[in-house]
């Protein structure tokens, strides 16, 4: 879903009860250019298992709890869809 407010996608990885978000920046490096939330939320679509992959990745470096919320990077997501 996209979050007008804090101008992010907000999703709930898979296993995970809390929040990740993810800034229209974010997604304006992994796009190659400003997107619209429509274009942010069709990449998502796309390539969602490397959202989750992502957001798994960072709960377990950090050690966060189940219901933590937390927020990915465009780097972190570049890690996980192989580009770094």
């Amino acid at each position: 879903m996209w979050r007008p407010a804090i101008d992010s996608l907000a999703f709930h990885p898979a296993g995970h009860e809390g929040f990740c978000a993810v800034h229209r920046l974010a997604f304006r490096t992994l796009l190659g250019r400003d997107g619209t939330p429509d274009d942010c939320l069709a990449y998502f679509a796309e390539h969602r298992s490397a959202f989750d992959r992502a957001a798994a990745a960072k709960i377990a470096r950090r050690g966060l709890g189940v219901a933590v919320n937390l927020h990915l990077t465009s780097r972190d997501i570049a890690r996980a869809l192989g580009s770094l």
